[in-house]
Order: structure tokens, then C-alpha cells, then sequence
């Protein structure tokens, strides 16, 4: 009796952790949207959603992407807990975790103001940038590259269980987001639209896995039935 009401409890831990990795990205971006349409001075053609953290209402973004990068973390820890064992439940949660320290420390460290963003900064980007800016970026590029990985790694998670839509979109996920990053650096126009994309991908990602595994946390731990825990990945 006391080891079922162990496992129930354990359970319903991996369910509420889940629970932060699927409404992490909504969350994000709900809060980015309504800033973007009401921050004066903010244009999302020219400025990234990252320089919301500036001005006097900044410290607004800089708590959405501590939340965010929190709700990550704990998501990552029940990846583990729920796929110990079994594909995904190693690397694939550490990587979903390196991103959401990444998501912290982007909010801990603010990107140098330009473009005329907030009102009375410079009409340009500045020609050095600054040290919480670069650590900023950083962040950034480090949550990124975790994430893409990540999909790789669940991919094949889901290629292995058969699930060939969820393969399919892992893999369009890795593929997609980079390339989007990759264009809203290469041009000069929509920037910050096409870099919020690239987060909408990359993010909605990790939302739309914890969801999937949370449908499987009532019953039971992936790593009893549904994997083989002969190889870690």
C-alpha cells in the first residue's frame, strides 16, 4: 500500500512538472504580445522581443524569461523522472534544462538598447557591445542550440516507438527554427518577427513534448513499459 501511494505520489510530482513545460511557451509569449502592442517606441519589424527587457517597464520581459526558464527546468526534471531509462530521459531532459537556465539568464542579463528602442536610445545598434549584452546573447545561442539538439535526440525517441508524426515534427522542428534564426540575421527587415518565430518554434516545441508525455504520467512511468532501458541516449 505504501509504495502505490509512493508511486501515485511521484505521479502526480512528473504531472505538475509537465504541467510548468506546457504552459512555459504561452505563457511567454501572451506576455511578449500584449508588450509588443503596447510598449511605446517598440516596433516588432525592427526590435527583438529581447529588448522588451530595457526602459522602465523592462523589468516585465526580464520576469517572463526567469518564469519561462524556470517552468522549463522543472519540466526538464520531470523528462527525467518520467523517461529514466529510456531515450530522451538522460540527454534530452539535461538539454531541455541547459535552456531553461539559458531563458534565466537572457532575463538576468539585458541587451544594450538600439534602434531607437526605448525611447532615447540610439537610432542604431552600438558599434561594441556591452557585457551583460554579450552574456545576454549567449544565453540566447547556448538555449538554442540545447533545443535543437533536443529535438534530435526525441526524434529518434519517436522514430523507435513507431510514432512517425511526432518523429516527423522533431525533426521539422531542428530544422526550421535554425534556418529561421539564420534569416532574421541575414536581412534587414522583419528582424525581430522572424526571430520571434524561430522562438515560437523552438519553444512551442518543448511545450508540445511535455503535453505528449503528460498524457502518459496518469498511468504509469515510461520507463516501465514503454521503453527499452538496454542503451541511454
Amino acid at each position: 500500500m505504501q509504495t502505490a501511494y509512493a508511486k501515485k505520489s511521484n505521479v502526480s510530482l512528473i504531472r505538475l512538472l509537465l504541467i510548468g513545460g506546457v504552459v512555459s511557451t504561452p505563457l511567454f509569449y501572451a506576455i511578449a504580445i500584449i508588450q509588443a502592442f503596447t510598449r511605446k517606441g517598440f516596433d516588432i519589424r525592427r526590435h527583438a522581443i529581447s529588448t522588451l527587457t530595457l526602459g522602465d517597464l523592462g523589468w516585465i520581459q526580464s520576469a517572463n524569461f526567469i518564469i519561462t526558464g524556470l517552468l522549463a527546468v522543472l519540466a526538464s526534471i520531470g523528462f527525467r523522472k518520467l523517461l529514466r531509462g529510456g531515450k530522451g530521459g538522460t540527454w534530452g531532459a539535461l538539454l531541455i534544462g541547459i535552456y531553461g537556465i539559458g531563458m534565466i539568464v537572457a532575463g538576468l542579463f539585458p541587451p544594450d538598447p538600439g534602434l531607437g528602442f526605448p525611447t532615447g536610445a540610439p537610432p542604431n545598434m552600438p558599434a561594441t557591445m556591452s557585457g551583460h549584452a554579450a552574456l545576454h546573447s549567449m544565453a540566447f545561442f547556448i538555449a538554442f542550440i540545447c533545443l535543437i539538439v533536443a529535438t534530435i535526440i526525441f526524434s529518434r525517441r519517436f522514430a523507435a516507438q513507431g510514432e512517425r508524426g511526432l518523429r516527423t515534427y522533431c525533426i521539422a522542428t531542428g530544422i526550421i527554427s535554425p534556418l529561421l534564426i539564420i534569416l532574421g540575421i541575414g536581412i534587414n527587415s522583419w528582424t525581430g518577427l522572424i526571430m520571434g518565430c524561430a522562438g515560437i518554434v523552438a519553444f512551442g516545441w518543448v511545450s508540445v513534448l511535455a503535453a505528449r508525455l503528460l498524457a502518459y504520467a496518469p498511468t504509469h512511468l515510461l520507463s516501465e513499459k514503454d521503453f527499452t532501458p538496454s542503451r541511454r541516449k
